[in-house]
């Protein structure tokens, strides 16, 4: 099978399946697989610290949220800046993510609040060509793609042999 790059392709469905498992208090051991235009697996894990009853031995989910955020369109900026013809000398990405969180009774709620990336490029190119380098590099970036339209999430229990929808 030859290697897929972005030469041989011009669109694919990009799909990543994940099975977690719960171990320890709070950990929770994750297997991630990308199935589709092409196959890789990766192995992560979180934890909760002490608040949730964790030991923090990984990542709580929301870093791990953080920082695939952050690396995501520093990814597409570096790849994007190749194939634009931008010189980057150096990049540095500095992300700020707010939630909302409210006590409901023995639970909480949380709500998005603000998502601010702030973009540091060391080029002589113009600013015109930065700015359409960060540009394209949003557009290219699956999970600020993701966060800035409503989604349909669908969730299902099993129980036995049967599956009801939440």
């Amino acid at each position: 099978m030859s290697q897929i790059t972005p030469d041989t392709i011009t669109e694919a469905i990009v799909q990543f399946n994940c099975t977690g498992h719960a171990v320890g208090k709070m950990r929770n051991e994750l297997d991630v697989r990308m199935v589709l235009p092409m196959e890789e697996r990766f192995e992560l894990a979180t934890d909760e610290g002490p608040f949730h009853g964790g030991d923090a031995t990984a990542p709580p989910p929301l870093a791990l949220f953080v920082g695939s955020l952050t690396g995501c369109i520093m990814t597409q900026i570096r790849a994007f800046a190749k194939r634009m013809g931008v010189t980057l000398n150096d990049l540095t990405v500095e992300a700020r993510v707010q939630w909302d969180w409210q006590a409901k009774g023995r639970v909480y709620e949380t709500a998005p609040k603000s998502f601010e990336i702030d973009v540091m490029i060391d080029s002589e190119d113009p600013i015109e060509a930065l700015k359409d380098l960060v540009a394209a590099a949003k557009k290219g970036c699956f999970i600020e793609q993701t966060l800035g339209q409503p989604n349909v999430i669908s969730h299902r229990i099993k129980r036995g042999d049967l599956w009801e929808f939440v």
